[in-house]
């Protein structure tokens, strides 16, 4: 048992605690990646021989470090790859790491009777289509013929998903540090069934964060979003952006795209938050001259809304949607880090 997948139970929008908890991570091993907004992959081979002790012992002393120095629990998956104690993160609580059998025949027993989007990167509409052809456990992926996968999903995925649903876990830790980012939420009075009050708060937010990033002169180049539900679980969903931008516009369709995706039915959302990530000085932001008027119009007209956000505050000037919406009202605007 190697790796740790770490998902520290953060307040909401107390990310900015996630570098100091990955310093305690890295009292045991320099190999540690951020998993922003919460969580982190950690390699502990040489800790182990280090220490004397296994992974599963070790996520005992970082729970308890977390706690004792930033009053922080967190849930624990461990694993022999970074892919399997992801999976393992899924069945974790708070005082009790779940772990991945190291041996052949304990892997394929762990994942047998787990449902496909238990995955790390199979979405919502994969596990669907395998679910309509009876492949709706990772035992029966594993066992179905790598032909009848890659028809129904392609070639290299279909590979993919097989290698993973058997527990060949081919990925690594790879050492980062936690980008710089900006983040918004908006959060609903009630538990909010309407799509169209969720495409409303996405809006706001998407339009906060872009004048946010052009007045600190930034770009990104990924955009995260979050959705909160009644039940207090959550999704998540990372894209990178085709170009980094700060406009406000491409940040509106990133996060309505991603939201699309997620295909929820009559969900009952508490939250959705956007995060834009991998901010870089925006003098080094370039995009596709389209000679599109329209484009140009809406850029030259968010140059003029945020000179008037800055000096009448920063709900002065808004999309027509949101001056329109009557259930706005049942929205905290903004909630900002």
């Amino acid at each position: 048992m190697t790796i740790l997948c770490v998902r520290f139970q953060l307040p909401p929008m107390y990310e900015a605690a996630l570098p100091g908890l990955l310093g305690l991570l890295e009292d045991f091993t320099p190999v540690v990646e951020a998993l922003p907004p919460d969580g982190a992959l950690a390699d502990l081979r040489g800790a182990e021989r280090y220490f004397g002790r296994s992974a599963v012992e070790l996520a005992s002393v970082i729970r308890v470090r977390a706690l004792a120095r930033y009053g922080v629990d967190c849930v624990i998956g461990a694993g022999p790859g970074p892919m399997l104690a992801r999976v393992a993160l899924r069945d974790a609580r708070a005082g009790v790491t779940c772990a991945v059998p190291e041996d052949p025949d304990g892997i394929a027993g762990f994942l047998a009777e787990r449902p496909v989007s238990a995955l790390p990167g199979v979405g919502a509409a994969t596990a669907r289509t395998l679910s309509e052809y009876g492949l709706d456990t990772l035992g029966l992926v594993a066992g179905a013929p790598l032909a009848t996968l890659q028809r129904l999903i392609g070639a290299k995925a279909g590979r993919e998903l097989r290698e993973k649903a058997s527990g060949i876990d081919r990925g690594r830790v790879v050492p980062n540090a936690v980008s710089r980012s900006l983040t918004t939420e908006r959060t609903f009075e009630i538990d909010e069934l309407d799509p169209g009050r969720h495409r409303g708060a996405l809006l706001s937010a998407a339009e906060e964060l872009g004048a946010r990033l052009r007045a600190v002169e930034k770009i990104c180049r990924t955009l995260t979003l979050t959705v909160r539900y009644a039940d207090r679980s959550s999704t998540t969903r990372s894209r990178t952006l085709k170009e980094p931008t700060a406009h406000s516009a491409a940040l509106t369709r990133v996060a309505y795209g991603m939201y699309e995706a997620l295909g929820l039915q009559r969900a009952r959302v508490r939250a959705l938050t956007l995060r834009a990530e991998g901010l870089a000085p925006a003098g080094q932001a370039s995009y596709q001259l389209t000679f599109d008027p329209v484009d140009e119009k809406a850029r030259r007209i968010e140059e003029v809304a945020d000179r008037a956000r800055a000096k009448f505050g920063p709900r002065a000037v808004m999309p027509g949607a949101l001056g329109r919406d009557p259930g706005s009202a049942g929205v905290s605007w903004p909630r900002a880090a």
